[in-house]
């Protein structure tokens, strides 16, 4: 069974649209180079056919993989409340550390400029999901146990 993916409705929509390219302006672009490609002769020769074809097998899979996140996501309303959930933008900071990192809990087709995203599934995610600010909570790591400090939830 696929996992569940949880998108806001802008990343939704963002990549709804870009498999709705794909599917239908992608495919007539590439079926439109291949076919001047092969007019150029010689295939084993061909470099623009070679590539054309490479492009396609790209554009394939990232269509196989939009179908995949589209057909098993859900959509989540931005928070904006007291504890993380998946869509916070959560600030922290490292036990021991003065400096102050900012995350996106979700999935990396969420990404925003300046913020590096935090998959809820992963061990830092799973240990923010749920807490509020000034709660400090730990995961395991591959060195160890590391604590973190929940600064800002946004």
């Amino acid at each position: 069974m696929a996992q569940i993916q949880q998108l806001s409705q802008a990343a939704y929509d963002r990549l709804k649209a870009d498999y709705d390219d794909l599917t239908t302006r992608g495919r007539i672009d590439i079926a439109r180079k291949i076919e001047t490609a092969r007019e150029l002769g010689d295939l084993s020769e061909n470099g623009d056919y070679h590539a054309a074809k490479e492009e396609q097998g790209k554009m394939e899979g990232r269509i196989m993989h939009l179908h995949k996140i589209l057909e098993n996501c859900e959509i989540v309303e931005e928070t904006g409340g007291d504890t993380v959930a998946a869509g916070s933008v959560v600030a922290i900071r490292y036990q021991g550390d003065d400096e102050v990192e900012r995350y996106l809990v979700g999935s990396i087709e969420e990404r925003v400029d300046g913020l590096d995203v935090v998959s809820p599934g992963s061990p830092l995610g799973e240990a923010l999901i749920g807490a509020s600010v000034g709660d400090e909570v730990g995961y395991e790591a591959p060195g160890g146990v590391l604590r973190v400090k929940i600064v800002e939830i946004g």
